[in-house]
């Protein structure tokens, strides 16, 4: 009797195991709960089909909803479909006075209104747009489920995705896939080509690639700034924060990749702000460098702190020595998890610290420490991580490596661009990725560009798509296929949810026509795109 019980019990175990295990299966999987990824996942129920929009995290939106509320847009006719409809949908939230609840609402001069549409916002603005948005939409959200990047975390067969495993034990199937990740997780797990790094100008015709310190000019050290623990001493060693490695060639390819940081929320509002955390770990020498630079007069410390709704900021970079981890992500992009986590930590520490030091250090100007003592933490902002913003900005990780490549030719158009899905039109932009010391021996950063392309350019469908022989029903919107200084324009988030708007559309098309993306009849996406106000082109 006991035997049939214990077989029972064993049985029951199994079913509910089995049960657990079930597969979730959609027409088309999105990995990746990003900007971009949002956009897919509306534009794939709006066209009728099934779909899981899983997250590695419990939010949504990406550095939309994590402090990167000062959208960087260049052009916004460019700017058409779902995407245009997500900062209409911010200025409808802000046309109702009542939410100005910290700060009156600015006068339409101050580059917060462009017709029906709103470029800045607050980060729960934003999670909160989208999340009424996927819902109205249907879309089915798993959250906290990172994909499992192990060896087999991802199945294929034929040359085609079949279905992704989380680290939690679920199981993802579909038709079409989409990887909507910043990292390109699930395009790396797929087999898929990429690279890391800075190609040399020489690999795509390009004269902004590659090393680039003759024309690091922007954000760089204006003053001198002795790089030595003992000053004038190189036998010293050298303070935190610099690298001792010499700069190859300006032009020639590494792996090393821009900076991270963290894009800050801050606040000026007494009633909304809370002070900045002492970090564990705080060290003041990390801020060496910072410290020389401002003895030896910089005072230019607050220029980043661009002002977004009810008082607060998105408080980004700005000069030589600023919230730039600069050199310490090197190994975020193919780390594993584990890694990664430290890298963040890292940044979050370096970064608190600065706050802190600013505005503690006695060796800070008076008048910085008191300019520093207005600002903290915004309360109402990430109240589930001490008010610190989620997500790290991951300005760049892997690229995909198609049969074609958006590369600075295309951007500027000596190059034609084929079968154009959406368009950029932003700086080629590249913060710093390297603090060297320079050939005078003072403290000096290398890889920061800002170059106008020129043009609102058009974005190729064949950038999204993988090789046919590597993945027949993926698309990747966000970790494109691009040079290092064509992605630095194209790596913005209103165009990663134009492209994957584009995506959805073009996986819908696949399985409708039961073809790879890459077979997709693009004049049928073209008239698709088209119909739901995509921008393709601009007259010149």
């Amino acid at each position: 009797m006991r035997h049939r019980y214990r077989i029972a019990l064993a049985l029951a175990a199994a079913a509910c195991t089995a049960a657990a295990k079930t597969p979730h299966r959609a027409d088309i999987v999105i990995y990746g709960c990003t900007s971009g990824g949002v956009i897919a996942a509306v534009e794939a129920r709006r066209l009728g089909r099934s779909v899981l929009l899983v997250c590695r995290e419990d939010y949504l939106g990406g550095m939309s909803t994590n402090g990167l509320g000062w959208s960087d847009t260049g052009n916004h006719r460019a700017i058409g479909g779902l995407s245009l409809e997500f900062y209409r949908r911010v200025k409808r939230y802000y046309d109702d006075p009542s939410v100005w609840t910290h700060a009156p609402r600015p006068a339409r001069g101050e580059n917060f209104v462009d017709g029906d549409a709103m470029w800045q916002f607050e980060p729960k603005v934003a999670e909160r747009i989208l999340e009424d948005w996927v819902r109205e939409a249907g879309v089915t959200v798993v959250r906290n489920q990172p994909l499992d990047r192990s060896e087999d975390g991802v199945e294929k067969a034929g040359g085609r995705v079949v279905a992704f495993r989380s680290t939690a034990g679920e199981r993802f199937e579909g038709r079409m896939f989409i990887d909507a990740t910043y990292e390109g997780d699930l395009m790396a797990g797929a087999g898929v080509s990429f690279t890391v790094g800075r190609e040399a100008n020489a690999a795509y015709g390009e004269t902004l690639n590659g090393v680039q310190l003759a024309n690091t000019t922007n954000h760089q050290f204006t003053l001198d700034v002795d790089p030595y623990r003992t000053p004038g001493d190189p036998s010293s060693g050298l303070v935190p924060r610099i690298s001792a490695e010499r700069p190859a060639p300006d032009g020639t390819g590494d792996r090393k990749i821009q900076a991270y940081t963290y894009r800050m929320c801050l606040t000026d509002v007494p009633a909304n702000r809370v002070p900045f955390p002492k970090p564990e770990g705080y060290d003041a020498s990390q801020y060496t460098l910072l410290k020389r630079y401002m003895d030896a007069g910089y005072r230019d410390f607050f220029r980043k702190f661009d002002r977004i709704p009810n008082g607060k900021t998105d408080t980004n970079n700005f000069g030589a020595f600023s919230f730039d981890n600069i050199g310490m992500n090197y190994r975020y992009p193919e780390g594993s998890d584990a890694e990664r986590a430290a890298i963040a930590r890292e940044h979050t520490t370096y970064q608190q610290g600065l706050l802190w030091f600013m505005a503690n250090d006695p060796g800070v100007p008076a008048e910085t420490r008191a300019e520093m003592a207005k600002w903290g933490l915004c309360k109402d902002e990430f109240t589930g991580n001490g008010h610190w913003p989620r997500e790290m900005y991951v300005r760049e990780a892997r690229r995909m490596v198609s049969d074609f490549v958006m590369a600075e030719p295309h951007l500027r158009g000596t190059k034609p661009t084929p079968r154009p899905i959406g368009m950029g039109s932003y700086n080629m932009d590249s913060h710093n990725v390297q603090r060297i010391v320079d050939a005078r021996g003072f403290a000096r950063n290398e890889g920061n560009i800002e170059v106008s392309p020129g043009r609102a350019y058009p974005i190729s469908y064949d950038a999204i798509v993988p090789r046919k022989r590597e993945a027949a029903n993926l698309l990747v919107p966000v970790a494109l296929s691009a040079s290092h200084i064509a992605y630095g324009s194209i790596r913005m988030e209103p165009v990663f949810m134009i492209l994957g708007q584009s995506a959805a559309a073009a996986a819908s098309i696949a399985i409708a026509e039961d073809v790879a993306v890459q077979d997709v009849d693009y004049a049928k996406l073209r008239t698709k795109l088209m119909s739901e106000r995509q921008i393709l082109e601009l007259p010149r």
